[in-house]
């Protein structure tokens, strides 16, 4: 439960300090005001820091390497949403998890190798976000969180709860003191933080040079791709990348005009 107090908190802090937008604005997103000032927040921190220690990483660390660290953590992450997928009752989307686990934790180098998805065996979603709208939840106001990024109330418990329930953190909290298991989890969420950034650079870049207004084209972006994963669109949400817009026309190939803005993901 400790891990989950903090998330709520700082969910509880941003509601109590926000303001209500002005009229006409989204009716979802009541704390506009302050989720804009977050944003702001973390566009310094990733202009100044984050993002070039992603182009630092990505320019000294070769790409099979890049990639096999990318396939460990998300094979990590695979028991996670195992456990989604049956809390869920989606026992099909359940045994092909557990299937790819096994076959990348054994003929994959302990997920080095992505040799299930090679095989025909998707990766499923599954997050405890998913599973509490499923149970009904609704997703709550629109957040901004600094450093996590853009979610809603329900996800950041949501992903609170699966930060908790990870296998890293199980193993090493039984095993290891809870300062040593805390900064275990920290380096692998940033480790994680660090390679999807360097993912991201150019998608995030052209995201923010073809926006008008850089914060609403992004809560749009991250609304549709959780509706997609959701089953609430009829978009494809599963192979999107991590920022990919469902719903953007095509490029245009004049300047657009726009904010100097980039964003931590979350």
């Amino acid at each position: 439960m400790k891990s989950i107090l903090p998330m709520a908190l700082l969910a509880g802090l941003l509601a109590g300090c926000a303001t209500q937008g002005p009229p006409g604005s989204d009716p979802s997103d009541p704390f506009e005001a302050s989720n804009r000032a977050v944003l702001e927040f973390n566009t310094s921190l990733d202009e100044n820091i984050i993002r070039p220690a992603a182009e630092a990483y990505r320019d000294t660390v070769p790409a099979p390497m890049r990639t096999a660290l990318r396939n460990f953590l998300r094979n990590l992450n695979e028991p996670v949403i195992l456990a989604n997928n049956l809390l869920q009752g989606r026992m099909m989307d359940a045994g092909h998890t557990l299937m790819r686990f096994y076959i990348n934790s054994t003929a994959g180098g302990l997920g080095l190798f992505d040799v299930a998805t090679a095989s025909g065996i998707e990766r499923r979603t599954g997050d405890f976000g998913q599973t509490l709208h499923a149970w009904g939840v609704p997703d709550g106001p629109f957040l901004m969180l600094p450093v996590f990024g853009p979610t809603t109330v329900r996800d950041a418990v949501g992903d609170g709860v699966d930060a908790l329930a990870s296998p890293v953190g199980l193993v090493t909290g039984a095993t290891t003191s809870a300062m040593l298991s805390q900064m275990l989890g920290v380096g692998r969420g940033a480790l994680g933080g660090l390679d999807l950034r360097a993912e991201n650079i150019e998608t995030l870049d052209a995201l923010r040079s073809e926006s008008l207004d850089y914060y609403a084209r992004l809560r749009s972006v991250v609304r549709q791709r959780r509706d997609a994963q959701l089953g609430r669109s009829n978009a494809e949400g599963e192979g999107l990348s991590t920022l990919d817009d469902p719903g953007a026309p095509p490029a245009d190939p004049a300047p657009s005009e726009s904010f100097n803005l980039t964003i931590t993901p979350r």
